[in-house]
């Protein structure tokens, strides 16, 4: 970790070896992190950091009394799911079905069952997330409608970086991960509000300018307060979204692993479901403050995390170390390299499918044309990642994709 104490009115911290490794549009928008008014003691850079919309990837802000929509992020509560099982992930290659490989007719169950891209499912589903929740005032109406599409949504994929995959641990066992957040209802969220920060800064004559995009409400304004609720509404609907497909595919991993291969005793080990688009208030160094990780987990003393990689390469279970120079955060994932159409502009299709093959890794996607923006050359190297953030976490177990189904 290195320091930039003269970037703007805050320091920042970069959990990376030196400012070379950060790119330029990147580090800008850290330092307009810095020269908030409500910024906190430092802003944090961590070693999947790479540029977003106002705010970098891999960033994270503490904020006195403000929040700020697009630090949350579009996708409110993208995170990971993750259970660990006891049956050896080797039988999904050896074992051979009418579909092909045990792992390809798992990826094709899944394909079928699980809505990716842009579909939803035809019949609502049930949410206790949806059916609990109480519109704040103001009221939103355009809002209240996407909760109604919200019970076609749950329990759906979407596309983009969003995964679900069979992974197999350094010991041969069989791990499954779900990444997906809260669909389009975040996606909504996240612009009315920003329209609703954006006129309210305006009006206040904010000294933050609109083209940081880093438009805030107080946290104590009833616009503030009205989002605070609704983004923790998605973020319990990115959570329940998660566990239902999770729970889904379990079903699928267990009816084929008893149909295919005989095994009906499979243990289930560390559950984890975890965000990394969201804020939450909590106390570091001694004050109260909105913590707004985006592309950041939380890594408190012993708890534990998910750090995935790109697709055909490793992904991490960590514990964190609870450091509070990151006000107890972690990297999300391993973070991109470049952008999406510069990845399809470098590599082609038929390339990235040919990769996977030689990594004995069962690719599940309905349209290939755009793979190559997932391959695993457009992200960092997950175990440098890793490496740069030793003081902040231990890793827990090492994952290889054996099996990746995506949007």
């Amino acid at each position: 970790m290195f320091v930039i104490p003269d970037a703007g009115k805050k320091p920042i911290k970069v959990w990376l070896r030196d400012r070379s490794e950060v790119d330029d549009l990147c580090m800008q928008q850290a330092t307009n992190l810095a020269n908030l008014p409500f910024a906190f003691r430092h802003i944090v850079l961590l070693p999947d950091c790479h540029t977003g919309y106002g705010m970098p990837i891999g960033g994270v802000l503490a904020a006195l009394d403000a929040i700020i929509p697009n630090a949350v992020g579009n996708d409110i509560g993208c995170g990971v799911a993750f259970v660990h099982t006891n049956v050896p992930a080797k039988l999904l290659s050896e074992i051979r079905t009418n579909s092909g490989t045990l792992a390809e007719s798992i990826v094709g169950d899944i394909m079928r069952s699980i809505p990716t891209g842009f579909r939803h499912h035809k019949q609502p589903q049930r949410s206790s997330v949806l059916d609990g929740f109480s519109p704040p005032q103001p009221r939103m109406a355009n809002l209240e409608k996407e909760l109604e599409r919200g019970y076609y949504q749950l329990g759906t994929l979407g596309g983009g970086n969003h995964f679900i995959e069979l992974q197999e641990d350094d010991d041969g066992n069989l791990g499954i991960m779900v990444h997906s957040g809260s669909r389009n209802l975040g996606l909504q969220i996240c612009r009315a509000y920003n329209n609703k920060a954006r006129e309210f800064n305006a009006k206040q004559s904010s000294p933050v300018p609109p083209q940081w995009q880093l438009a805030y409400l107080p946290t104590d304004h009833p616009e503030g307060k009205a989002y605070i609720k609704w983004m923790n509404m998605a973020l319990d609907f990115a959570k329940e979204n998660r566990h239902l497909m999770m729970e889904r595919v379990q079903e699928i991993v267990f009816e084929n692993l008893a149909k295919h291969a005989g095994v009906r005793d499979v243990d289930l080990d560390l559950a984890i479901n975890a965000h990394h688009n969201y804020a939450a208030k909590e106390t570091h160094f001694g004050e109260d403050v909105w913590v707004h990780r985006k592309g950041a987990i939380r890594a408190r003393k012993d708890e534990y995390g998910i750090i995935p990689g790109a697709m055909g390469s490793f992904s991490y279970i960590v514990k964190g170390k609870g450091n509070s120079e990151s006000f107890h955060s972690c990297s999300h994932g391993a973070g991109r390299v470049m952008s999406r159409k510069e990845a399809i502009r470098q590599f082609d299709v038929q390339e990235v499918v040919e990769d996977l093959k030689a990594r004995n890794v069962t690719l599940g996607k309905r349209k290939r044309s755009d793979v190559a923006e997932e391959s695993r050359w457009a992200y960092k190297d997950i175990d440098e990642v890793i490496a740069n953030q030793n003081d902040l976490v231990e890793p827990v177990l090492r994952l290889k994709t054996v099996a990746v189904v995506k949007g």
